[in-house]
């Protein structure tokens, strides 16, 4: 008789899992030792076997941060054990979470660090390096909706259920998704601190964001005063019909707002009086044209 399979946890339920295994919520925060490895089936693994995990969301380490861990690992230890896979090459295992701590412990010099050594898929190590990442390191707005955009494409998640699980609002996860349609020049000002998501937001729906946010970076600009700007470049005199497509009521707008979070692309929705109208779906790659090509040709 075939040996049953596990079944699989739900998106978010792996953490969760994770964390009352180890106890991590109740050691985040206290100057103790590195964990004893007799205790909760954790093991010390030497740090040269261990690999990051090519998919990890975070893409951005600050040094100065990673030093100020390192000094902290060197005096207290590691709180937080590290969770990883087994590799296919024997003695080699991929972090599912805790690159930051592995990074830091490589600045120590320490020669082994101790893990939990869990059997995750694919998919359960992008949900929870993820999820690590955005309840516990605090990516950056990009970085965070390229998490969510992740959670949503490559697995089906819908906006509901990613912020079910990871307790936060619809309109925060929609909000940071519709990020992802600014021209990459605009996200990097974001990933590099020269302008904030607040900023960013404003110029979504703005018709030449890399101009605008390269004045509101050189000027200072508030966000108050950005999203002041935004709306006087975008009601400028303009043709009659032009002008008329401007004035969409609210439900209009939200719901190009949830396309263009749902798509990744720019959507713009043209409602006439009696009824009829045009949808517009703007992409910036080819990369995007087939992915929409390939949504459409979904749809029976």
């Amino acid at each position: 008789m075939s040996e049953r399979k596990p079944e699989r946890r739900g998106l978010g339920r792996g953490l969760s899992a994770l964390m009352a295994d180890i106890g991590v919520d109740a050691g985040v925060n206290d100057p103790v030792a590195t964990p004893d490895p007799r205790r909760n089936g954790l093991e010390l693994l030497p740090i040269e076997a261990i690999r990051a995990n090519p998919d990890q969301p975070r893409r951005k380490f600050d040094e100065r941060a990673l030093n100020e861990l390192a000094e902290s690992i060197r005096t207290k230890g590691i709180v937080q054990p590290l969770v990883v896979r087994p590799l296919a090459e024997a003695g080699t295992y991929e972090i599912v979470a805790g690159e930051r701590r592995w990074r830091a412990a490589q600045l120590a010099q320490l020669a082994s660090v101790p893990v939990l050594v869990r059997d995750f898929d694919d998919q359960e190590v992008l949900e929870v390096a993820i999820i690590e990442n955005i309840q516990r390191e605090g990516l950056n707005a990009i970085e965070e909706a390229a998490g969510y955009r992740a959670l949503i494409d490559k697995f089906g998640h819908t906006q509901e259920k990613v912020a079910e699980a990871l307790g936060k609002s619809r309109s925060h996860i929609a909000n940071l998704l519709r990020l992802l349609n600014l021209p990459q020049d605009v996200q990097n000002m974001v990933v590099a601190g020269t302008i904030s998501a607040g900023h960013a937001r404003a110029l979504v729906t703005a018709e030449d964001p890399v101009a605008l946010a390269l004045k509101v970076a050189g000027e200072g600009l508030s966000v108050r005063e950005t999203e002041d700007l935004a709306r006087r470049v975008s009601t400028k005199p303009m043709p009659g019909a032009a002008r008329a497509a401007r004035q969409k009521d609210a439900d209009t707008r939200a719901l190009e707002e949830d396309l263009s979070a749902n798509l990744g692309m720019s959507v713009v929705i043209d409602h006439r009086a009696g009824g009829e109208g045009q949808v517009t779906i703007r992409y910036q790659s080819l990369d995007q044209l087939d992915q929409l090509c390939q949504l459409l040709s979904s749809v029976r």
